[in-house]
């Protein structure tokens, strides 16, 4: 199983229809009973529409560059997203955030929940 600090890909539902989603990364920030707790991830920069993104209710935290990557790409998270992800739903781990990163970004998830 997952654990706090990973991130594994898994299957992402859109927020406008749960029917309908991607396979995408998500950084696994903790449990709630049977279930792992995540936020989404993205290699899109959003620093550059910002303040429309706030807008619209979606805040991002940069996480940088990692081994979750191969194209060597910055990424970010979606801090004011939390989802719920079932562990068997979990197809691979991509790789372990440094303690340092993973603190900043619980840190940006209590700023915006």
């Amino acid at each position: 199983m997952a654990d706090p600090g990973e991130i594994v890909w898994t299957w992402v539902p859109f927020e406008e229809d749960f029917g309908k989603g991607k396979d995408r990364p998500v950084l696994i920030v903790g449990r709630d009973g049977p279930w792992l707790l995540a936020v989404p991830m993205t290699s899109k920069d959003h620093d550059r529409d910002a303040r429309q993104e706030a807008a619209e209710g979606r805040f991002w935290h940069d996480l940088g560059s990692g081994p979750w990557d191969a194209a060597g790409r910055p990424s970010e998270v979606r801090v004011d997203r939390i989802i719920r992800v079932d562990p068997r739903a979990v197809r691979r781990i991509a790789a372990r955030l440094d303690r340092a990163r993973f603190a900043a970004v619980a840190e940006a998830i209590r700023q915006h929940w």
